[in-house]
């Protein structure tokens, strides 16, 4: 065959080099849980059964003595997990991977070495610039767990969370009810003969649809009033059943709030929540009407609203009591630290199978997606945009 009719080229007949698949090292995990030290916080980020998980892939965890006690867990049921207690708080600290359900104070950062990963909530709306510097100072690598996606595009740990607040509300609402809490005696079951129980959801989000599903449960009437009519669409085919749905327009939310024995506020806004009920209309509701603002976190959806605590958690506007405690999964500790503990797990061992932080943020975009600090360079725009702050893009960080 002469040479023009050759069908390979040069480059084609010279030994090529072959292409082997790089293996991704696993990686040894030492992870420190602090004491939470935030008011009215009683959670915890791992249980017992999940140390003992974490412990018996190889990787070790070191838990300051009495962490778990808020929410009920042992130190030496931790101990007998696998778990290494301390009451050397310092000594937590030095470890190369912090756990934490509220963000570190100032103080607390002195404690963290430089080039440690920390992650914890972030709660951006209660932060303050110098925190964001301290964190760089150090060189840290931090993630916020409420910011970590799913395969399915959901926050894992909002949802849950939500589940819990939504559901809780339900139980609140139905302790103030009772005559032993000063209420007007009413009782959810829908007990033959006496009318259900009224109750008015604002929101249709998580804490909504799970405020409906606990309160159908119980024998209530529920509405749900909410201005996407793809999120009333969706709690309708979640629960299963066709229930009274409504954007929020006055009159019908007005006319439903002065028939209900309970009005929950689930709604959430950009940088607060607005407000959509006015003084006016909660001077219209029943005597003995109890409201449960969920919303209190990012500033109240009634406009009668007032933070409360744990310790002191209602008040009373012209007869209707109002119970606005942020933080309501911190009510029901143990039940929020088994779920938050359910979404680390995995997360963590994750992480140590990829090799590592690095690795584990290459390869999955929901974890990326939680990423605000990387060796002390700032990752996340929003943050930037808030506290005025230079940011770079993660994707020129980590290739």
């Amino acid at each position: 065959m002469s040479k023009s009719m050759s069908p390979f080229t040069r480059e084609q007949l010279l030994p090529q080099e072959e292409t082997l698949e790089i293996y991704k090292k696993k990686g040894k995990l030492f992870i420190g849980i602090p004491k939470e030290t935030y008011f009215q916080e009683k959670r915890v980020c791992l249980t017992p059964d999940a140390v003992s998980a974490i412990v018996s892939n190889g990787h070790r965890v070191m838990l300051e003595a009495g962490a778990g006690e808020g929410a009920n867990f042992k130190d030496k049921t931790y101990s007998e997990a696998g778990a290494e207690i301390t009451k050397d708080t310092e000594k937590v600290y030095s470890c190369p991977i912090i756990l934490k359900v509220e963000p570190p104070s100032l103080d607390e950062i002195k404690m963290i070495n430089p080039q440690t990963l920390l992650i914890s909530a972030l709660q951006l709306k209660t932060q303050n610039k110098k925190y964001f510097e301290t964190l760089a100072a150090k060189r840290i690598t931090a993630l916020a767990f409420e910011f970590i996606k799913d395969d399915d595009g959901s926050y894992p740990a909002v949802r849950s969370l939500s589940e819990i607040a939504g559901t809780a509300s339900i139980l609140i609402a139905a302790e103030l009810l009772s005559n032993i809490n000063g209420g007007n005696g009413l009782m959810f079951g829908n007990i033959s003969g006496v009318p259900p129980t009224e109750v008015v959801i604002i929101g249709a989000g998580t804490v909504g649809e799970f405020a409906a599903r606990s309160a159908i449960g119980l024998g209530a009437n529920v509405k749900i009033f909410d201005n996407s009519i793809t999120k009333l669409r969706s709690v309708q085919s979640n629960l299963g059943r066709t229930l009274y749905t409504s954007t929020l327009q006055p009159k019908n939310l007005l006319k439903a709030l002065k028939r209900c024995d309970i009005a929950i506020g689930a709604v959430r806004g950009t940088n607060r929540a607005p407000i959509v009920v006015t003084e006016s209309m909660v001077d219209c509701m029943k005597s003995g009407a109890v409201i449960i603002d969920v919303s209190i976190d990012m500033g109240g959806c009634f406009e009668t609203s007032e933070v409360t605590t744990h310790d002191k958690p209602t008040f009373e506007h012209n007869g209707v009591v109002h119970y606005c405690v942020p933080n309501i999964p911190a009510r029901y500790s143990r039940s929020a630290s088994v779920s938050i503990s359910n979404m680390f797990t995995p997360y963590l061992l994750k992480i140590a199978d990829d090799g590592g932080i690095e690795n584990a943020l290459r390869f999955d975009r929901g974890l990326k997606n939680g990423l605000y600090f990387y060796h002390g360079i700032l990752t996340n725009k929003s943050v930037a945009n808030w506290f005025d702050l230079k940011y770079s893009d993660v994707n020129l960080l980590i290739f």
